[in-house]
């Protein structure tokens, strides 16, 4: 099988990318413009060819060029700086094929008009969530800056696991595959690779679209009325009862950010189901959206006793449970619930 005909299988525009080891980014690149109907159904080829990279409708991640009018979406040459949107992120393919066609695609996968600030919040949000982190992988950008992190050290080894060590893991190692194996055939198994590599980067997209979606964007209307209300409960505003359970911790420092001289939120009560007689959480809200620290953890003596014992210790009738870490409690009621975020307030 002659390199030209490698993964043509389908008609449609052909994409090109590189062979060789493979990343997240191209990977989801590919994906990304598969989910067009320009693309889909299309075919690709991977290569390093010029030639054959010139019969392609839409190269990525490979060529030294990026010129959006012939389709042409590389990061490589020295000359790039082109970050997203208010971002300072360098980006790589994958933030190329996403700034210039993610709206269309969320409005595919949504039914949303691609005009709406629906889609425009949904594709600023995923990109910042998900397509940054690969953007600043694939271009070697620390998480951290370097010159604060001389000191920092990790207190455990973590693994290292995220989509890009994932991707990394579906490239051929040392003995695989074997070394008599003929270089078409070497090409075609790499290729197969890839395109497991494909798939479980777009998965991995679309499941966070479908959240951003179905959950997070909806619940911006509930967080923003419950925050208003937020003094109905607390006379500063220190707590916010949610009539159900919702995304909130983003949208609440979205919010508090709005705000800088309010006071800040330190607990959250909420129910644990939409059952009718579902139990009652209260949660202390963590110093930053990352963070495991609590603003105010629940009271010391309140924490790791649960039931009778925690109701007796904290004079509240109804408690289930206090976190060891006091993060969050429990109460069989909307009126225990608050009246443990009241209480710890005082504490």
């Amino acid at each position: 099988m002659t390199e030209a005909k490698r993964l043509r299988m389908d008609p449609g525009p052909l994409i090109g990318t590189h062979n060789g080891h493979f990343h997240a980014d191209e990977a989801l690149a590919v994906h990304l413009l598969r989910m067009l109907p320009t693309y889909n159904p299309s075919a690709l080829i991977r290569t390093r060819d010029p030639a054959l990279l010139s019969t392609c409708h839409t190269v990525v991640d490979v060529g030294g060029e990026y010129h959006p009018a012939q389709n042409r979406y590389d990061h490589h040459q020295r000359t790039f700086t082109t970050t997203f949107p208010s971002r300072p992120t360098k980006l790589s393919s994958a933030g190329l094929v996403y700034m210039h066609f993610g709206k269309p695609i969320i409005a595919l996968q949504t039914g949303l008009d691609e005009g709406s600030e629906e889609v425009d919040i949904l594709w600023k949000k995923v990109y910042e969530d998900f397509i940054e982190a690969l953007d600043a992988h694939d271009n070697g950008i620390s998480v951290y800056d370097p010159s604060e992190t001389k000191t920092l050290q990790k207190r455990f080894y973590d693994g290292g696991i995220g989509l890009g060590s994932l991707v990394g893991d579906l490239n051929a190692n040392f003995e695989d595959p074997s070394p008599t194996i003929k270089p078409e055939e070497a090409q075609e198994f790499e290729d197969a690779r890839f395109l497991q590599a494909s798939s479980l980067m777009g998965s991995s997209f679309l499941r966070k679209l479908q959240y951003y979606h179905r959950a997070w964007l909806p619940a911006r209307t509930l967080v923003r009325q419950t925050y208003v209300a937020r003094k109905d409960y607390d006379a500063k505003g220190r707590v916010m009862l949610f009539p159900r359970g919702c995304p909130w911790k983003d949208h609440l420092y979205t919010l508090e950010a709005e705000k800088p001289g309010e006071e800040k939120v330190l607990y959250v009560v909420y129910p644990e189901s939409e059952h009718e007689g579902a139990k009652w959480r209260v949660q202390a809200v963590s110093v930053s959206k990352d963070s495991f620290e609590s603003r105010k953890p629940l009271p010391d003596n309140w924490r790791g006793v649960r039931d009778d014992q925690l109701s007796e210790v904290s004079g509240i009738e109804g408690c289930i449970f206090a976190h060891a870490s006091g993060f969050i409690g429990g109460n069989k009621t909307r009126e225990g619930a608050l009246e443990m975020a009241e209480k710890a307030i005082e504490l």
